[in-house]
């Protein structure tokens, strides 16, 4: 529930920083100003301006910082509300101890995600471009980047717009007939029907299909290295991120544990794993990291296989092997500088397969286009025009429209009455609102907030 109150957080991580930023929002943001805030030149405060002057404690006059306040009037702002920003320096003690004076002028302490969601209840932003807010923060590529940046400028939004229309003009031509009984709903009219409701699935259907490729940019993907001890799953590891991250020995079993790194491929998110060694051990510590590694194969989006080429194929492999089945999987043969001794068993001849050295770097890109392929296909997602669904509730909730318009099309080649096929047409309707925010349920908009932090 929406309460008209005036909240406060800071808005920039805790630490030691150049600047720190406490945001308030609400009817008391300009008593707020006036109360803290004197300025180094007389005025009041017009919106959209800088001031510069010193923040003071109002009990005692004490100066607690030097600082820049602007102040926004409503309805040019974030939320819509009066919100009025205050810039000190950015050290914990300072910023904490400037939003302890704010909350002692009656203002509350906002919730996770509690600026966005008024800007969503106050019908700046839709939910898309809501939850579109937090993905630019958490954006690590220019590819997922640019994703989020799309969604939030409202291109998502503009699609679902289009569809709505064509909903409510097949609902209204429907439901024309449904006041006036006494007609029977005419060719021409049913046809318009027929062919907007033709034109919605598709719609819908093109956006579902961009989904894995929407997900994977926002989410990223996990890829996993595996292989028996001294092939060059460390080496290759360092490789791919072009950095020394993961020690590399001559000694076996050197990786006990797994160490996570993302990389940028090609704009797709990557978090690499590298893994223990896979074998036969006596040693507690190795075969925990062992086991580890065998467990996370599993869970893994992509696993690579690597391979030394100047050693036979042997039992360890057969082992990795087994435990790969029915996994996404690459085959890397490292060591391609040196001459091969390696024969792949024929049941590995339909896995995709790259020759790489870690060592001279050959065969590397290869494999980033590998992984690259593996979960995208290659559409240009920086350009002005692309559109994509990301999340699973989005998704989930176009498939639940989509079916509705199924079943009207069954329905209305079968003689179904109007009042049924009204019924699937508003339930089309109300899917495509939960994912714009029109009818999502309440509890719904809590768990999505949640997700931001404080400050947001």
């Amino acid at each position: 529930m929406y309460v008209q109150d005036t909240i406060a957080a800071i808005s920039t991580p805790l630490g030691e920083g150049g600047i720190g930023i406490v945001r308030i929002s609400g009817d008391r943001a300009l008593p707020v100003a006036q109360a803290l805030f004197k300025g180094k030149s007389d005025g009041g405060f017009q919106s959209h301006r800088f001031y510069y002057g010193d923040l003071i404690d109002p009990t005692d006059g004490r100066l607690i910082d030097e600082v820049l306040i602007v102040l926004m009037r409503a309805p040019r702002s974030y939320t819509r509300e009066d919100v009025l920003e205050i810039h000190c320096h950015g050290g914990y003690l300072v910023v904490q101890k400037v939003l302890d004076l704010v909350l002692d002028q009656g203002v509350r302490l906002a919730d996770p995600g509690e600026f966005t969601r008024r800007a969503f209840l106050n019908g700046r932003i839709d939910l898309i471009q809501a939850e579109a807010v937090i993905d630019v923060i958490r954006g690590k590529t220019e590819a997922s980047l640019s994703l989020a940046q799309h969604q939030r400028e409202g291109l998502l939004s503009q699609r679902l717009a289009e569809i709505r229309k064509h909903l409510v003009e097949a609902l209204a031509l429907v439901e024309a007939y449904i006041d006036f009984p006494e007609d029977e709903i005419g060719a021409v009219d049913a046809g318009r029907v027929a062919e907007l409701v033709a034109t919605t699935r598709r719609d819908i259907d093109s956006l579902l299909v961009g989904f894995r490729e929407g997900k994977v940019l926002r989410e990223g993907v996990s890829v996993l290295i595996a292989g028996k001890p001294n092939v060059g799953k460390s080496s290759l590891l360092n490789t791919l991120l072009r950095e020394k991250r993961s020690i590399v020995t001559s000694v076996p079993g050197t990786t006990r544990d797994i160490i996570e790194e993302v990389v940028n491929i090609r704009g797709l998110p990557v978090r690499m794993l590298d893994t223990a060694g896979i074998r036969e051990t006596h040693d507690l510590v190795e075969q925990e990291g062992v086991r580890l590694a065998m467990e996370r194969i599993s869970t893994a989006d992509l696993v690579l296989f690597v391979l030394d080429g100047t050693r036979s194929f042997d039992s360890d492999d057969d082992a990795i092997l087994a435990a790969l089945a029915g996994q996404k999987s690459v085959i890397v043969i490292n060591k391609s500088d040196l001459p091969s001794m390696l024969v792949l068993p024929d049941n590995l001849a339909v896995v995709p397969t790259v020759e790489v050295s870690t060592l001279t770097g050959a065969g590397i890109e290869q494999l980033r286009s590998a992984i690259f392929d593996m979960f995208l296909s290659g559409e240009a997602v920086d350009s002005r025009d692309y559109v994509a669904v990301s999340q699973a509730r989005h998704r989930d909730a176009l498939s639940r429209g989509r079916d509705a318009l199924a079943a009207f099309v069954t329905d209305l080649a079968s003689g179904a009455t109007l009042e049924l096929l009204a019924i699937q047409l508003r339930e089309a309707l109300r899917a495509i609102g939960e994912v714009t925010g029109e009818t999502t349920p309440e509890e719904v908009l809590d768990i999505i907030f949640q997700r931001f932090c404080v400050g947001k």
